[in-house]
């Protein structure tokens, strides 16, 4: 991310630790069926929402959460900005919407696995600097620990899994101003879309939930 200097090690841990329980996303859509996966979805990142909206307007709800939220908060996100859970349980909602099952698992994986992997290695060691905070030592830890998951993910051939990770990384190193929750998925996913059509796997379209 490109504020982890906001926040102190031991909240970026924090979290980085919260962050990493967001993948009960993807298992949990392995598991479950489309609708049910994404009605469950759907209502978390619309309570998240209406936190970032409470604290956006001082309302009721931000003040029973503040105590909690507001060490781990980052100052854009404090000065008017969506957090981070509220980008990534939109953006994998809309992954399941878009791509296949297989896909949006492995793009909402890359997101919570490869963010996390760039920002604590990249707050603890990097140095080299490649684009605004971004680090050399972030970004291939973010790649490593992609490959590394690119192994794991069911049903998808590594030949579109790993290209994918690229995707993810490259996303996640040159975001800039689009939070990576929303590009590293949307990145990610569509190159292991248009890798799966190519090698005529019939379900690599678009939508496919729905067909």
């Amino acid at each position: 991310m490109s504020d982890d200097a906001e926040i102190s090690i031991k909240a970026e841990l924090v979290r980085k630790g919260i962050h990493l329980l967001a993948l009960v996303i993807p298992v949990g859509y392995y598991l479950m069926p489309f609708p049910a996966a994404i009605i469950s979805l759907s209502l978390s990142a619309i309570i998240s929402i209406l936190i970032d909206l409470s604290r956006f307007n001082n309302w009721w709800l931000w003040k029973r959460c503040s105590f909690i939220l507001r060490p781990i908060i980052r100052d854009h996100e404090v000065k008017g900005g969506f957090t981070g859970a509220s980008y990534i349980l939109s953006t994998s909602a809309l992954s399941m919407v878009l791509f296949p099952k297989e896909i949006a698992i492995a793009a909402i994986t890359f997101i919570i696995i490869g963010d996390t992997a760039a920002a604590l290695v990249g707050r603890t060691w990097g140095t080299h600097k490649i684009i605004g905070k971004k680090t050399v030592e972030g970004s291939s830890a973010c790649l490593v620990s992609l490959i590394l998951v690119s192994f794991l993910i069911p049903g998808l051939p590594l030949a579109v899994a790993i290209p994918g990770a690229i995707g993810a990384t490259l996303a996640e190193t040159f975001s800039g101003k689009i939070d990576d929750n929303l590009a590293v998925p949307i990145v990610s996913g569509v190159i292991m879309l248009l890798i799966m059509s190519g090698m005529g796997y019939p379900q690599a379209v678009f939508f496919a939930p729905f067909r």
